[in-house]
């Protein structure tokens, strides 16, 4: 019998970013995942930092699916929320497409839906909250794609857990070790529920000694304010658009108008995808 084939794909959450290891590499949630899946297993880390459901689709999938895996993780989203080319529809068609191919092909797929970038970075609130609207529009599809396709889903977009500053790392967007190991575990749990997961869980105690308040500083000096103008540089002309619209209709009373178009747009893109098409003909 061969081993179990686990494929991580994704963005710099499940690349590791924030869980590096000696000689240089990083590790991650997905890696940590990997061993207590069973006695046997196969992992490839498929993920790319700055990955959005455009690449996953064009590039990590046809990868992804050439390696015929048993299990494999889908945990995107985020960076299409920073670019100004945000577009609901296409990211519900995309991960549409994308859990499909899996699903048509027996693998179990694991997703998740991720808190919004706005509050994790601590922006203010007229910043934050179109991007914790975008957000939560991406995590509505992502419950109903997960559904739709029997895959098992890790609610990972609110709790206590993401206000433990324990658990992130300097830039606030990425779990330290003690956070991808907090993800690892919350993965096992409804995997092991699930009944896929026959391994040890893995540990919760993070193995390397957290960055020193110094030593996150020099990070966010040195590399993290350029991480973030890579990723959403191209998004603060419209963002600050968005905010103007905000303050607008905080004084007008109206904000809901804006919670509800992002619902209706939501909806609107859950319909555009094909009606009535089987998941096991997907």
């Amino acid at each position: 019998m061969r081993p179990l084939r686990f494929v991580a794909l994704g963005d710099s959450l499940t690349e590791g970013i924030g869980d590096p290891v000696e000689g240089g590499g990083l590790r991650g949630w997905a890696a940590l995942l990997a061993d207590g899946l069973g006695p046997a297993v196969e992992f490839t880390n498929l993920a790319v930092s700055g990955s959005q459901t455009r690449d996953l689709l064009e590039r990590q999938t046809p990868a992804a699916l050439a390696l015929r895996p048993d299990i494999v993780s889908v945990v995107i989203g985020v960076n299409d929320t920073l670019r100004c080319t945000f577009d609901i529809h296409a990211v519900a068609a995309r991960l549409d497409e994308v859990y499909g191919a899996f699903h048509a092909r027996g693998a179990t797929v694991l997703t998740a839906c991720l808190p919004d970038p706005g509050a994790m970075l601590g922006l203010p609130g007229a910043l934050a909250r179109p991007l914790a609207r975008r957000q939560r529009a991406v995590n509505t599809v992502v419950h109903a794609l997960s559904e739709r396709y029997g895959a098992v889903h890790l609610h990972a977009s609110e709790g206590a857990w993401l206000t433990d500053r324990a658990l992130w790392s300097a830039d606030r967007l990425h779990p330290g070790e003690r956070g991808h190991r907090q993800f690892a575990v919350r993965f096992h749990a409804v995997l092991t529920e699930a009944g896929v997961a026959t391994g040890t869980a893995p540990r919760a105690e993070p193995e390397f000694p957290a960055p020193t308040r110094a030593a996150n500083l020099r990070w966010l000096a040195t590399r993290g304010t350029g991480w973030v103008a890579r990723r959403c540089g191209d998004l603060l002309p419209q963002l600050l658009a968005l905010a103007a619209a905000e303050v607008r209709h905080k004084a007008r009373g109206t904000s809901a108008r804006l919670d509800l178009g992002a619902s209706h747009a939501v909806a609107s893109a859950l319909a555009a995808l094909t009606v009535g098409k089987r998941p096991d003909t997907a």
